[in-house]
């Protein structure tokens, strides 16, 4: 696989789940509505989708080693994939009525997006692990902020 799609390819997936997971584990804490979950991931879906493929291209572009085409390639593979990962995490929480659930099985899902992608990308469990890692912090310290706002503004 060329560079340039590796790269917006492992970025996007990187982003698409733990942005989206961190996102609505949070909203799910601080709110325990549905919709305010569903909500979200659909603006991160888009919005942030287009921050990280702008934030992609110019990197790339900074970098003064690429040419047009491989730094479009980098910017739409990295919308496409964040895209697509932040969207599929609709599909539990419309599918599952009850909200703790449909949060579980997004975390599941996730993490096994997570492992599949950090497996192809070096093969080794320790990065597997280190990935995880950084998910299970994200998806605890946002669990942890939604609670606390919870708790502050009632």
């Amino acid at each position: 696989m060329n560079h340039s799609l590796k790269v917006g390819l492992c970025f996007g997936a990187t982003s698409g789940v733990i942005t989206t997971l961190g996102l609505l584990v949070g909203l799910a804490a601080g709110t325990e509505s549905r919709l305010a979950v569903i909500g979200g991931v659909l603006v991160i879906a888009l919005a942030d989708a287009f921050a990280d493929a702008l934030g992609i291209h110019v990197s790339e572009e900074s970098e003064q080693a690429h040419t047009v085409r491989e730094i479009w390639v980098s910017t739409l593979s990295a919308f496409l994939t964040k895209f697509l990962c932040a969207a599929s995490f609709l599909v539990p929480l419309c599918a599952i009525e009850n909200l703790a659930w449909s949060v579980a099985v997004s975390v599941a899902w996730g993490a096994a997006l997570l492992s599949v992608m950090s497996w192809w990308l070096t093969g080794g469990w320790r990065s597997v692990a280190e990935h995880m890692g950084v998910a299970a912090a994200v998806i605890a310290i946002s669990h942890l902020i939604g609670a606390w706002v919870a708790g502050w503004v009632a």
